[in-house]
């Protein structure tokens, strides 16, 4: 909204509008290209961007405010009034998480704080709330209210031990429990569609977005970890059924639970606020590039940036860092550099992000990774992955489907109604397309990480009007 400095909101009707969209096109799709009826089509299965928060009413279905997004940092002084007035070791040790403008619990807080409508309505009960899963499963199915332990576990309202709604944080925040979904797990029958060309098709599979890709790059054995490289990039890593706490700046989440009577598996989790954003950002803002596609020939005309290192911290820096005062910042240029030079220096900043991310990660499991997965749009950048995996020193490897997001979930709503008899069966889905291997030796890797290093402590200090936290608005 204009003059709402930190404001990012979305029409829930309009996303649900395209959600049924979506369906509807991908049925005539089906059908187009021969699979004739629609309903040989056995589950369905929502996956989502986590932490944003929509607000209904429970008879009209009509939202009483526009979605809260996950980015929104209106809560600023919400979390700062939290921070002063409880424990903050308390809170990652019940929930996973820190004290953040990110996630849902914190929005909803600020919305009972300053819209008299909304505190109303939930306390009298003719309202309700939940994350983007929540609202699209509610009006696919007539009315069933329920989220999954990967949404909930993102709220800062679940414990994270029991994958309940933990009663310390919802009195903590004062948020009434009756307008809560029941959290279920990420694969099961929640309903039955309803009002879509897929009517009457069970609504099987629930997962956030970063989990579901977690599921469709098949990481289902402890250590293994996939990144996708998206606007940002989300690194998580499977750490199995025991909670691990982390002391590096990462967040400890629910990876998935594939059955209602299966464990929860748990992850660590680390975010980068820009990654192919600062692609967008040199085609738009600088003109620098006509299409996102021209990166890989630019930045590989030339053998390496030239010294240039850039920083892509327009919002600050995310995981592991989380310096809220940091800005984007390029050093190293100098008369001789060139266009390619600060592409390149692009691509390597989001492959250098994820090397601090993933070190992060080892300190915190113990032992070194192996190997990474990765998807997302950004991925198809062969010289991205390359420099990745140089920057790494460990192979980087690409999956025929990029969009594992879409395959996470859909294995999720297959095991539900028994399409896939067990995990193991899910594995052999998962096909090789690119593979990438550390080209460069270990002293020109340490090197370039240096100057990482250098370049990141000149991006600090830029921002001195706020206060500062090391560790607030951690996104992920």
């Amino acid at each position: 909204p204009v003059g709402t400095s930190g404001w990012v909101e979305h029409d829930p009707l309009e996303v649900l509008h395209r959600c049924k969209e979506c369906i509807d096109g991908a049925v005539a799709e089906f059908r187009g290209v021969g699979h004739g009826d629609g309903h040989v089509i056995r589950a369905l299965g929502v996956t989502n961007q986590r932490e944003t928060l929509v607000v209904w009413d429970r008879e009209t279905g009509q939202p009483l405010v526009n979605a809260i997004v996950w980015l929104d940092t209106r809560t600023r002084e919400t979390t700062d009034r939290l921070r002063g007035s409880v424990d903050e070791a308390l809170v990652r040790q019940r929930t996973g998480l820190p004290i953040s403008t990110y996630f849902t619990g914190v929005k909803l807080r600020w919305l009972l704080d300053h819209n008299e409508d909304v505190r109303r309505a939930l306390h009298q009960g003719s309202a309700i709330c939940g994350t983007i899963d929540s609202w699209i499963v509610w009006n696919l199915t007539g009315g069933v209210h329920v989220t999954d332990v990967t949404n909930a576990g993102r709220t800062m309202l679940m414990n994270v031990k029991t994958c309940s709604w933990d009663e310390q944080m919802l009195e903590m925040l004062d948020i009434p429990r009756s307008c809560l979904p029941e959290i279920r797990s990420s694969s099961e029958v929640y309903g039955f569609v309803k009002g879509t060309e897929l009517d009457g098709v069970p609504l099987a599979g629930i997962l956030g977005d970063q989990q579901s890709a977690l599921v469709g790059q098949s990481c289902f054995d402890i250590g293994d970890a996939k990144c996708t490289y998206g606007t940002g990039c989300f690194l998580i890593v499977n750490t199995g059924t025991q909670l691990v706490y982390s002391n590096h700046g990462l967040l400890t989440t629910p990876a998935y639970q594939l059955g209602k009577d299966q464990p929860v598996v748990y992850s660590l989790e680390g975010s980068i606020a820009v990654a192919g954003a600062a692609i967008s950002w040199l085609k738009e803002n600088l003109g620098l590039i006509q299409e996102p596609s021209d990166m890989e020939s630019l930045a590989s005309s030339v053998p390496d940036s030239g010294g240039v290192v850039f920083v892509p911290a327009f919002s600050g820096l995310f995981a592991p860092r989380w310096r809220q005062d940091a800005r984007g910042t390029i050093v190293g240029m100098t008369l001789s550099t060139t266009k390619a030079h600060l592409c390149r220096s692009v691509l390597e900043s989001i492959a250098f992000q994820v090397c601090d991310i993933l070190q992060a990660t080892e300190l915190d499991i113990s032992h070194p990774l192996h190997q990474l997965r990765a998807d997302g749009g950004a991925a198809v950048n062969n010289l991205l992955m390359q420099l990745q995996s140089d920057l790494l020193g460990i192979p980087v490897h690409c999956p025929v489907v990029l969009e594992t997001t879409a395959l996470g979930v859909a294995f999720a709503a297959g095991l539900a109604v028994k399409l896939f008899q067990e995990v193991d069966q899910l594995r052999s889905h998962w096909k090789l397309d690119r593979g990438f291997i550390p080209s460069i030796p270990i002293q020109k890797r340490e090197e370039m990480l240096r100057l990482w290093e250098r370049a990141v402590t000149r991006s600090l200090g830029w921002v001195d009007d706020e206060p500062r936290n090391d560790q607030e608005d951690e996104q992920g």
